[in-house]
């Protein structure tokens, strides 16, 4: 491969490695549905209470969290009518859904207090929010059922069944907010939890709980961020799924929060972020370079991150 062609793939990547930008808002909406029985109503409320407080820490963070009566069509239709006059194309959004749903094998609807929303209805509320990255976590029953509707070039979807017919309560609900809540949730010791990192975690817990209960498996995670794909339960370089969630920054915790809330620092986080965003394309990209281009990228890149993360520990 001539240097020419290496250089145009190292633009390539450069282009496609967008961190995000120094002065974008997280737009977190958390909305636990309908439970239907007490149990479910304490359940379902108090992990959206979970994902709350974990959440309100982060720096440039708008929250959002309806739960209990709070939770009505209404409410979240006003949520998203704010948050599209406010939100600008460099923030980032972030759906997460709890409860109970609905598919008659068209139509996918979360239960809530009052009149139901569909798969439709919330695919309508996001198109309109201006934030070109958006991140929807449907950890609902028959939730599966709204991947196709909702899924989007440049929006991940995870969903806690792989399709509308798993319609038994899930609990990949309580996994999330875990993640969200356990730094070891960042497996690359980044201390940002992407999505990607919290999907694996959540998925990897629901499956350990129903194998450690010895029941068979009636929720089965799935993870689409290419826009168009079926999903998949483990996003790799093989299959294309997991790019994208791999570049969304869901949550920094300890040192890297401090650093989000330092003027001086955040531009180091940010270009922290866009580093390690070009070594998971140049991953992506591996098969369509030689051996020692790659080799010699990615110690580049590697360098530098190093360098970067010494700026910060200061």
């Amino acid at each position: 491969m001539n240097r020419r062609r290496i250089g145009l793939l190292a633009c390539v990547l450069a282009l496609l490695g967008g961190a995000l930008p120094l002065h974008a808002t997280t737009w977190y909406v958390t909305v636990a549905g309908l439970g239907g029985e007490p149990e479910y109503e304490q359940r379902f409320s108090g992990w959206a209470k979970d994902i709350d407080k974990v959440i309100r820490t982060s720096a440039d963070a708008k929250v959002d969290t309806l739960y209990g009566p709070d939770a009505t069509r209404a409410k979240i239709q006003d949520v998203f009518a704010r948050i599209s006059r406010e939100a600008k194309p460099d923030d980032l959004l972030v759906l997460m859904l709890i409860g109970h749903g609905s598919y008659d094998g068209i139509d996918y609807k979360i239960n809530l207090p009052g009149p139901d929303l569909s798969a439709v209805d919330l695919a309508g509320l996001l198109d309109r929010v201006p934030a070109k990255r958006q991140l929807v976590v449907n950890m609902t029953s028959c939730s599966g059922g709204s991947r196709a509707v909702l899924e989007k070039p440049n929006r991940v979807v995870i969903t806690a069944t792989k399709s509308g017919s798993e319609k038994n309560a899930t609990i990949f609900a309580r996994y999330w907010s875990e993640a969200l809540r356990y730094p070891s949730a960042a497996v690359d010791k980044n201390e940002t939890i992407s999505a990607l990192e919290a999907f694996r975690y959540a998925e990897q817990k629901t499956a350990k709980f129903y194998e450690t209960q010895k029941r068979l498996a009636t929720e089965h995670p799935m993870l689409e961020d290419t826009g168009k794909g079926e999903g998949v339960r483990a996003p790799s370089a093989e299959n294309g799924e997991g790019l994208v969630a791999s570049r969304l920054p869901l949550l920094r915790t300890g040192a890297a929060q401090t650093a989000a809330n330092d003027p001086v620092k955040r531009g180091l986080l940010v270009k922290k972020d866009e580093l390690e965003q070009k070594i998971d394309q140049l991953k992506y990209q591996k098969a369509a370079l030689a051996p020692d281009a790659y080799k010699q990228q990615l110690t580049a890149l590697l360098l530098e991150l190093a360098k970067t993360q010494a700026e910060l520990d200061k």
